[in-house]
């Protein structure tokens, strides 16, 4: 089992970044991935990136490429997302979570959740 905590939402305007950082804890000596998912008022929560435990090999939503990126240094906590030039469409709630295994992009893939935070983007 995993246990995983977001932080670093909050309010941007239009055009500005934020970073969001993940903490995972627990069973975390098998081979794991950790993706970044946000979820829009009256939308479906939707993949935003992931990358594996080591680091490397970071995957990427086609609409957030260029924007965001996802990283993690040498297994080490956190996971950051790196958000820039933030559209107001960006507004969610995102969370971190994670899989035993490879990178995936499916929400129905990861098993374990954070509680989320809320990144709010001002036009």
């Amino acid at each position: 089992q995993m246990l995983l905590v977001e932080s670093g939402g909050g309010l941007v305007q239009a055009g500005g970044s934020l970073r969001l950082s993940c903490i995972v804890s627990g069973q975390t000596l098998l081979t794991y991935s950790v993706g970044w998912f946000r979820q829009a008022p009256g939308k479906e929560r939707e993949f935003v990136a992931a990358i594996n435990w080591r680091g490397t090999g970071p995957s990427y939503a086609d609409s957030m490429k260029g924007r965001f990126t996802v990283s993690r240094d040498n297994a080490q906590n956190p996971v950051y997302l790196q958000m820039n030039s933030l559209k107001p469409e960006d507004t969610a709630i995102y969370y971190c979570a994670s899989r035993y295994g490879t990178t995936r992009s499916l929400v129905s893939d990861y098993a374990y959740w954070g509680q989320g935070t809320q990144v709010t983007v001002s036009s």
